[in-house]
């Protein structure tokens, strides 16, 4: 199955950067950016176009116009014009540069866009790439909760009803913020790394049942909530179930993979008297510790003389 594409248009690239409009085809909001990676045409205004993207804009920047300065009105023209001839989507100038006239003229023969900015060509490029790798990126929606506890990403789920919201309230109180509830939009924004926000429609809202739907933000202030945060870890919330085995050490990680990218996961199971909130916090804590090299239950091993292959001696003793 093919992965779904997204798009920008080129209107939100203008807004978000503050571009300078030199010429537009057409009305930028009709204008649709696909391809998040771009492209400093160096080797394709020398004449070579192979293994050339057509998607990817294109940033134009002191280097480019440098060569394109050496060469004589005709061979420049020439030049320029076998890259508008590609269709690009967008040509983007930097440092404000004085474009050569052709440019527009040529622009508006191959109805491409063409505009400028005032930033750097690296610091530039640097930053519409991560714009558009977040723009662009994979996504799904998953139903859970999406919360920022002790500074890290926590996606808590669960069956409906087993208690993600109330529990989000709880570390709501207890100072944390939250992100989504319910519907937990997650995009991949590099090999490693995701990102979770709410639908716009329904961020900041929270469904309590018996109560209804409250708003986070107005209740708890604008430092209760947050609009997007990195997934650093799962939990998975389920009902306590006396046949099940749960983990009672935690020397070993377990990762669950959510659009191909790895994240630690935890199930902790529910039941009458047990403080989730605070659990979530020492869970959000510990998770940070081991990212930082530290394992409480490898140490607890080293001090009693046992290889982690002899850990199951210690899940047998009541240590609750």
């Amino acid at each position: 199955m093919a992965e779904k594409k997204y798009s920008v248009t080129l209107r939100d690239i203008i807004d978000e950067f503050n571009l300078e409009t030199i010429y537009l085809p057409m009305d930028a909001t009709k204008l649709l950016i696909k391809e998040s990676e771009v492209n400093r045409p160096g080797l394709q205004l020398t004449g070579f176009y192979e293994y050339f993207n057509s998607e990817r804009i294109e940033i134009v920047g002191k280097a480019e116009f440098a060569y394109l300065a050496t060469l004589d009105e005709s061979k420049r023209r020439e030049r320029i014009e076998m890259l508008f001839a590609q269709h690009v989507p967008c040509v983007i100038i930097t440092r404000e540069l004085p474009y050569f006239p052709e440019m527009t003229e040529l622009a508006e023969q191959y109805e491409t866009p063409l505009v400028r900015c005032k930033e750097s060509t690296s610091s530039f490029m640097s930053a519409l790439i991560a714009y558009l790798n977040l723009h662009l990126a994979p996504r799904i929606t998953r139903h859970g909760v999406l919360m920022e506890v002790c500074g890290e990403g926590m996606l808590i789920l669960g069956e409906s009803g087993v208690g993600k919201s109330e529990t989000a309230v709880e570390l709501i109180k207890r100072g944390h913020r939250l992100i989504a509830d319910d519907a937990v939009e997650i995009r991949r924004v590099s090999n490693i790394s995701l990102v979770g926000s709410s639908p716009e429609n329904i961020r900041h809202f929270l469904e309590l049942r018996g109560i209804g739907i409250v708003n986070a933000r107005r209740l708890f202030g604008m430092g209760s909530v947050k609009v997007t945060s990195k997934i650093d870890m799962v939990v998975e919330l389920e009902p306590w179930d006396n046949e099940k085995v749960y983990d009672r050490m935690g020397v070993d990680s377990e990762y669950t993979s959510i659009l191909g990218v790895k994240v630690p996961c935890s199930t902790i199971p529910v039941k009458p008297g047990r403080n989730l909130a605070v659990i979530l916090e020492v869970a959000a804590m510990n998770n940070r510790q081991k990212k930082m090299g530290y394992n409480a239950a490898q140490e607890l091993l080293d001090n009693l003389g046992l290889e982690a292959d002899h850990r199951d001696i210690i899940k047998k003793w009541d240590i609750y």
